[in-house]
């Protein structure tokens, strides 16, 4: 107990210092709108997102630049549109991620739904582990949720630079998720696959680590994780590709898990051709809902085309 007391003392000491307010006022401001109607919470992230597409513009240079990679047929006009839905979506997000974190499970319950589970079922009669391969949709963290009302799973995640952020973060999903291992843990990862505990995993960000392979993203070779089916072989995992949308449409609004069927033959003999057809599973899903996808990341950060940094 006396020690439980005095680390609780040194995290509120740690995280007084200055450098912390603006993150507490706006940690205490996502707190707060979690409790509003989801409605509510749905227009003032929208408000919010269209502020950020006015305020961010490197981020905003971004997300068009990655838009008229993704979709070179569309005009430049369309491209402008869709960054603006984008940062809507991006707005809301962080409502979304919220009301995950600290609303009300009897509010979050009726606004889940879930297409494909019959296929979770199919897999889970199989007796073997699961991966779901997950991409960064903007209301990626309730998918979190409504997996973990169903079965043991594990969330993994990017670590922040904010300390205080990660502190939050990593908190708020063991209490609403079970389990957190962070991205480079990967024999923690193996380890819990072989307990049984579904993993959920997102690796269709940058990603310049050691054992990166370039493969395509829209057309153009991206730097990409290939854990995915490495993870796959050493624990004998079924490969389950989901994602999560948003809609405020009647008469189902809320949000939707979509579970695909597990991947047949994966991995399979080539790496390469392995985390190919992850991507372009990722590619699938994004088309399918382009405004939600998170376009504000740097994929193609490092990458040239004629020789010319494509974010420069």
């Amino acid at each position: 107990m006396l020690w439980s007391r005095f680390n609780c003392f040194l995290f509120m000491t740690q995280y007084l210092h200055p450098k912390y307010w603006l993150s507490w006022i706006g940690i205490g401001f996502l707190w707060l709108s979690s409790q509003l109607p989801w409605r509510w919470q749905m227009r003032v992230g929208g408000s919010i997102g269209s502020l950020l597409h006015a305020l961010l513009v490197k981020r905003r240079k971004v997300c068009l630049t990655n838009l008229r990679i993704a979709f070179p047929e569309k005009s430049e006009s369309e491209h402008e549109s869709l960054c603006k839905a984008h940062f809507v979506s991006l707005g809301k997000g962080l409502f979304d991620a919220s009301f995950s974190w600290w609303g009300r499970s009897e509010a979050l319950r009726p606004l889940s739904h879930i297409e494909g589970l019959e296929n979770l079922e199919n897999a889970l009669s199989k007796n073997r582990p699961i991966i779901f391969l997950s991409s960064h949709f903007t209301s990626l963290e309730v998918s979190g949720s409504i997996i973990a009302d169903r079965l043991d799973s594990c969330f993994v995640f990017r670590p922040h630079q904010n300390a205080l952020l990660n502190h939050i973060s990593i908190k708020r999903r063991e209490a609403r998720f079970g389990r957190t291992i962070a991205k480079d843990s990967i024999k923690d990862m193996i380890r819990v696959l072989k307990q049984g505990i579904a993993v959920w995993y997102a690796p269709d960000q940058n990603f310049r680590g050691k054992n990166h392979i370039m493969t395509p993203f829209f057309g153009v070779d991206a730097p990409t994780n290939p854990a995915t089916p490495r993870l796959a072989k050493l624990s004998n995992a079924l490969v389950i590709p989901i994602f999560c949308t948003r809609s405020e449409a009647d008469p189902r609004p809320g949000y939707t898990l979509h579970i695909m069927q597990a991947l047949e033959n994966f991995p399979g003999d080539d790496i390469n051709d392995d985390t190919i057809r992850t991507n372009k599973i990722v590619e699938q899903q994004i088309l399918a809902y382009p405004d939600q996808y998170l376009w504000t990341h740097k994929r193609y950060k490092g990458c040239k085309i004629d020789g010319v940094d494509i974010y420069q």
